[in-house]
């Protein structure tokens, strides 16, 4: 995979298609798409994100999907959707970095993002960045884990941003974080 910066820059405010099957059982929700995933219309697609490493680590899936430059191939899509796992994020628009986007979108991101889960009923769903959830969804005590509440009647987790931005975690410990959600939904063991 390559991308000039230019052509990153090209993909800015973007959006990408969902990646969600028709009825999930565990959504992991990003911030929102990075320039990398929007130029390949694949989630977490940067070089380097520790998101399906820590996946696979965590037994979640198999294996490590390709992310060429044109997309995720079909049979590795069928691995999560399978598996009954969708990836969505808060916000649609794809920014370099997260802190780019505006308290404004997090929060009309986070109303959006209840009422697809309303609609896809997953078990679990995984909001992965704790500063994003507090402001999106208006808890500024959150803590990271399970939360008392629910979102839209699912079960709801806010863990870590898998990023390389978040360097206080390691593999291991975004391995742990996101077993965890996983095993509640029932596709992990």
């Amino acid at each position: 995979m390559g991308f000039s910066r230019a052509e990153l820059e090209s993909f800015r405010d973007r959006e990408i298609p969902e990646f969600v099957p028709p009825h999930p059982r565990l959504l992991f929700v990003g911030i929102n798409p990075g320039l990398w995933t929007a130029a390949t219309g694949t989630p977490f697609a940067r070089p380097g994100n520790r998101f399906y490493p820590a996946l696979v680590a965590a037994g979640i899936i198999p294996r490590l999907p390709r992310i060429p430059d044109e997309g995720m191939p079909a049979e590795d899509r069928a691995m999560f959707f399978d598996a009954g796992i969708g990836i969505t994020s808060i916000v649609h628009r794809a920014t370099a970095r997260g802190d780019e986007l505006t308290a404004q979108e997090l929060r009309d991101g986070a109303l959006r993002l209840e009422t697809d889960v309303a609609r896809w009923r997953p078990v679990a769903v995984a909001i992965l960045g704790l500063t994003a959830y507090r402001q999106g969804f208006a808890r500024p005590r959150a803590r990271a884990g399970r939360q008392d509440e629910s979102l839209a009647g699912s079960e709801l987790w806010v863990l870590p941003n898998p990023s390389g931005l978040n360097a206080h975690e390691t593999l291991a410990s975004l391995a742990a974080a996101y077993a965890a959600p996983a095993r509640a939904a029932g596709v992990l063991a």
